[in-house]
Formats: structure tokens, sequence, C-alpha cells
């Protein structure tokens, strides 16, 4: 079996694959990941690997009580200047986040084309890369959970829970109630970014490109963006690659 970890800002999502399928869930911390992993500690794991954006303390800590539990070392993904026949874009490349990273060698293993990555999660990021497999750079924008958290948080009368949230994206029309017109507000300047993106994507890339979308709003946009691959797993996807067995 291989266990798969993806410590994003917001959650820990994780992955078991073995001969009989796979099996995946997400936890708010450590302890709730490990509680969510209690089922396994009695399995043979061959492989864990991890990728993480959190910082160098807790990663380790993660790792630390991974080992422990299963008695084996994690395979912590680090940072490349090329990797699956991606090269890096930034000017440093230690510094482009890990996620984004495996995201765009994901994407780039599965067509073997230019493509454009587009992550909504708690911010939004878009990366390009060429059909050489040029990373030309890319954009992080505040996602949908950060728009509606500054909205509440400066502006006193602006208040209502997840199931008003929920019910309020169930249309993107004009909103007749506050829930409705902020959470639809948001989704329209989350779409306006995606739709220049787009745009600049004609530009920048080569014709018949690649759109992916991955993170956990992706479904919010799937249909402003038909054409787009919906691809949930794409950073599992460049994590496998990134530490392979």
């Amino acid at each position: 079996m291989i266990l798969e970890l993806d410590c994003g800002n917001s959650l820990i999502k994780w992955r078991l694959l073995s001969a009989e399928g796979v099996r995946a869930g997400f936890a708010q911390d450590q302890e709730s990941l490990l509680y969510s992993l209690r089922e396994i500690r009695n399995g043979h794991l061959s492989v864990i690997r991890l990728v993480s954006v959190r910082n160098e303390s807790e990663t380790q800590a993660l790792a630390c009580a991974l080992q422990k539990i299963f008695g084996r070392a994690c395979d912590i993904a680090q940072p490349a200047a090329q990797l699956g026949g991606v090269t890096n874009g930034y000017e440093d490349y230690r510094s482009l986040g890990m996620d984004r990273w495996l995201a765009v060698v994901g994407a780039y293993a599965l067509t073997r084309q230019a493509c454009l990555v587009l992550d909504l999660g708690t911010a939004i990021t878009a990366d390009f890369v060429s059909a050489a497999g040029q990373h030309l750079g890319g954009f992080i924008c505040p996602g949908m959970p950060l728009l509606r958290a500054e909205l509440r948080t400066h502006t006193g009368r602006i208040r209502y829970g997840d199931e008003a949230a929920r019910a309020a994206l169930a249309s993107s029309e004009p909103g007749r109630g506050t829930a409705q017109a902020v959470e639809r507000g948001c989704l329209w300047m989350v779409r306006g970014f995606l739709r220049e993106q787009r745009e600049l994507a004609d530009q920048l890339l080569e014709p018949g490109y690649a759109i992916f979308l991955t993170g956990g709003d992706a479904e919010l946009v799937s249909d402003y963006l038909p054409d787009a691959l919906l691809a949930p797993d794409l950073v599992f996807t460049g994590l496998a690659i990134a530490c392979p067995v």
C-alpha cells in the first residue's frame, strides 16, 4: 500500500493506494489525520510520500508521527529546477509553492502539451506551461474562502453561516439577500480572473493547449470552463513523479 498526503494551508488531504483500489479523505489537523488513518495502522505500507506547504517544523512533526506509527520514513517532495520534463520558471525555483509545482508537473505528465493549470483553493493560482515543458510563471490571488472571510471580517453587517453560503451558490443571478450577494459576487470575481487567464493563455501558449481545474472549489467553475479537465488529484499525480516507488 502507498499512503500519499498533501498538506495544504487549510486541509491535509490523503490518499491510500492498494490492490483493492483508492481510499481518500481529508483532515483539519495532524491529530484528526492520525485518527482517520487508525484503521490502516496494522496494514503494510510500502511507501509514505507527502508534499507540504506548511512550515518546516509542522512538516517534520507530521513525518515523525507517521514514521512512529507505521515504522516507515516519509519521502517528502523537495523543490527542483527540473522534474518530469518541466523546467521551473521561477527566478528562485525553491520559492515556488510545492503544491503548485507538483500540479504543474502532474498536468504536463498527463498531456505532454502546453497547459494552463488553475488551482482553486484557499488561494487561486494560475500557471502556464509551454509545449516544451517550460513553466512560464503564474499568478496568485484570493480564492472564495479568503474573499468571503475578508468581507465578513471588515464589514460589520455581513453575517451568515456555511449552509447559507452553499445555498447561495445554487445560482449566479443577482443576489436578493446578503449571503447571495456576497457569495455570487465572489464567484463572479473568480470567474473574471479565470476568463482573463484563458485570454492570456491564448497569447502565451501554443494552440490546442489543455486547461486543468483542480482544488476544492474547482467544481464551482467547471461549467464556466466546459472544455477544462477536472483533475482533483493533480498534486498527487505530481507527487508520484517527485517521489517514485
